[in-house]
């Protein structure tokens, strides 16, 4: 058996503030039929980065898979949000995504303002 390559990165930019979004809590979860498995949680850096692939080359596989980015924490710390207290229009952004090649990398960026996001499959 060969040894697998590919992993899963991902970071989160502030599109509003012009900057990297830090503390923003990241978990990722495997999605087989209807189950749902959660097999990493960490938090961004000053870099809007996680420390380490959030799904590293060791238990990197196919697959179908979810990250959650609970942004709303972020924006309400940083006050971009109304002061109606009212539910944030964005708060948890689940992204679903597909994996078919064990040797790629693969990186899913969060690109965030209080009102609106983007992804993409990113290099």
């Amino acid at each position: 058996m060969t040894e697998k390559n590919g992993y899963l990165t991902t970071h989160v930019l502030d599109t509003a503030r012009g900057c990297p979004a830090e503390g923003i809590e990241i978990t990722l979860y495997r999605l087989s039929g209807g189950s749902r498995e959660k097999i990493a949680s960490l938090t961004t850096n000053d870099d809007g980065r996680t420390d380490t692939p959030i799904l590293p080359k060791e238990t990197f596989a196919p697959g179908q898979y979810e990250l959650v980015f609970a942004a709303g924490a972020y924006l309400r710390e940083h006050r971009m949000v109304s002061s109606g207290g009212g539910p944030l229009f964005l708060d948890d952004i689940p992204i679903r995504f597909g994996i078919d090649d064990a040797d790629a990398h693969y990186h899913v960026p969060l690109l965030l303002s209080p009102f609106g996001y983007s992804t993409y499959r990113g290099s």
